[in-house]
């Protein structure tokens, strides 16, 4: 068997690796072996296909590790959002008044069709009917709200 063709086995085999473990290591050391078999095609001798193994994944792995987990953080920031559930989903919506918030007694919003009790005690004028408001908190049923500002 040709040696070109050993790295292409041990390319694959760490890219099926990287598939189910998702590192990113082996997917450089995978780069490393495609590059070792290139070098093993153009006739290079085994010390020197060792050694551009080792140094293409070096360097695949300085490049490819920053843009990792900047893409991860970007998903992760995603699903971070959109995981909300319950109570937790309406933090940061925006609700119509549909009755009178004043300084210190509960007044209604309506998110998405529901209707909500709420209260604003950090402002100290009416939040009047049809004002768009943003929820800060809960307790309970009750929603904390701020009015939205034009």
């Amino acid at each position: 068997m040709e040696i070109w063709i050993i790295w292409l086995l041990a390319a694959a085999t760490l890219i099926g690796v990287e598939v189910l473990t998702q590192m990113v290591w082996t997917l450089c050391l995978a780069i490393g072996c495609l590059a070792s078999a290139l070098s093993a095609l153009l006739g290079a001798d085994v010390a020197l296909q060792i050694s551009i193994a080792g140094i293409v994944s070096v360097i695949a792995y300085l490049v490819l590790k920053p843009w990792f987990e900047k893409w991860q953080k970007k998903a992760a920031d995603r699903n971070r959002h959109a995981a909300r559930t319950g109570m937790d989903a309406l933090l940061g919506r925006r609700g119509t008044v549909t009755d009178e918030i004043k300084p210190g007694k509960m007044g209604r919003i309506r998110i998405d069709g529901d209707n909500w009790q709420a209260l604003a005690p950090d402002c100290d004028e009416t939040i009047r009917r049809g004002q768009e408001v943003v929820v800060n908190a809960y307790d309970s049923i009750i929603l904390t709200v701020r009015p939205v500002l034009s």
